[in-house]
């Protein structure tokens, strides 16, 4: 059964396989669970799951959101600023507006985390993203992240591929 909330917005249940998955299974998908529009602007909540040795984004950041990313399964690395983080499984990530960051699966097995973003709007950049039909250039790349307030930086990306054997 579903139910309206006082504010109008329908309740639900997401199963395991519940919600919009979009990428390639030989990277990054990403699961759309809970968008802007479910939660009134609030906050998105997106599952990432990263085939191993794969980078879920360039090197960027973003003026308007903060990020909290959950580690569900597996051994991600996130790069904070200058610093890079191995959080294992349980473990809360807190990356906030205006920090340069990215994140990525640094084992050799499938990882998973969930990204909570507050507040919500961030998600549609992925969802453009994955359903491109080509590979951006740099520059396409940065002009759609500028509409949704992020700056990347492709110059950082590449050592930290190659320092961890990542692919993109």
């Amino acid at each position: 059964m579903t139910t309206h909330t006082e504010r109008g917005a329908l309740a639900r249940i997401l199963g395991p396989h519940d919600g919009q998955t979009l990428g390639s299974p030989d990277g990054v998908r990403d699961r759309f669970m809970v968008d802007a529009t479910d939660s009134g602007g609030g906050f998105s909540l997106v599952e990432h799951l990263m085939a191993p040795r794969s980078l879920a984004a360039p090197v960027h950041r973003h003026s308007r959101e903060d990020e909290y990313t959950f580690v569900l399964e597996g051994r991600p690395g996130i790069l904070l600023g200058e610093q890079e983080v191995f959080p294992g499984v349980g473990d809360l990530v807190f990356k906030p507006r205006d920090q340069w960051h990215t994140f990525w699966n640094a084992g050799d097995a499938p990882a998973r985390v969930l990204e909570i973003i507050c507040p919500g709007g961030l998600e549609e950049l992925f969802k453009v993203l994955d359903l491109m039909t080509h590979e951006p250039e740099p520059e396409e790349m940065a002009s759609l992240a500028a509409r949704y307030g992020c700056d990347i930086d492709l110059d950082a990306t590449g050592p930290l591929m190659e320092r961890h054997g990542l692919s993109f």
